[in-house]
């Protein structure tokens, strides 16, 4: 595995208390990186700090509900008090609803908005303006989707994420042109589909709809990814450790894919 040493730096990933946001965490731990395991879930981010800790990691739990602006500021404050500083946001919490777009209401779309685009909003404010005190740059990346630059398809009815998502990626990519004068490098990463607990609820919710097993659901969805298999978190984590590099260091507002190939004429 490649290694893009992050000593003395202090990372902070939101929904990082199970699936990508768990591998997120573990992978920046690894390059050297302290972890604050931010999770609306106290028990799951409590988990995942210890894992980090057992591995001989610095790591910090702290329960965060990212659609609120005060909840936010409070997670940046305690990092900073705990860890010492805050060089790296993720913004990896996210929520999905699979629901046909006639059907789609008030409650659906205000939930993956507010989680998707707002708590993006909120979470990258709090830590920009930490990085801006400490005077030293940092780096803001938004964990986005393929749903945020094309529509999912007429078969997976997932209009409120798709329409999220491309919020989350405008809102990033105008904080990259606003944020780099700060020399706080703002960028975007698509998965592709990952081997998930959200995958999982959405191809049995697809399955539901359509009425035939989830196993056809799978085969759908597999049939499109050129690599012929279902991308593992640590793939995400993998691009994550880069961005947070020096390796990186020149790339702002742009959007890096982990697809597999899929989705490839976007």
């Amino acid at each position: 595995m490649p290694s893009y040493e992050l000593a003395e730096q202090v990372a902070i990933v939101s929904g990082a208390g199970q699936g990508m946001g768990r591998a997120i965490a573990l992978r920046l731990a690894r390059e050297g990186a302290a972890v604050a395991v931010a999770d609306i879930d106290n028990e799951s981010a409590m988990r995942v700090a210890a894992e980090i800790e057992a591995q001989g990691g610095g790591a910090l739990a702290v329960q965060v509900d990212v659609t609120s602006r005060a909840d936010t500021e409070r997670m940046v404050a305690e990092c900073a008090a705990g860890l010492g500083r805050v060089d790296i946001m993720v913004n990896n919490a996210g929520v999905l609803a699979v629901t046909p777009v006639l059907e789609l209401d008030d409650r659906a779309w205000d939930w993956q908005m507010n989680v998707n685009a707002k708590g993006v909003l909120y979470c990258s404010q709090a830590a920009a303006r930490q990085m801006i005190a400490q005077g030293e740059g940092g780096r803001i990346i938004t964990i986005a989707s393929t749903a945020g630059k094309i529509p999912s398809g007429k078969d997976v009815p997932i209009a409120g994420y798709v329409a999220s998502k491309h919020a989350a990626v405008g809102l990033t990519k105008q904080m990259a042109l606003e944020l780099a004068r700060y020399d706080i490098l703002v960028n975007c990463v698509f998965p592709g589909i990952v081997e998930s607990e959200m995958l999982q609820v959405v191809h049995g919710e697809i399955a539901k709809l359509e009425g035939v097993p989830v196993e056809e659901i799978r085969a759908r969805a597999l049939a499109t990814v050129p690599l012929g298999y279902f991308q593992s978190p640590q793939k995400v984590a993998n691009m994550v450790a880069f961005l947070c590099s020096t390796d990186a260091d020149y790339s702002v507002g742009s959007v890096f894919d982990v697809t597999g190939g899929a989705f490839p004429f976007y």
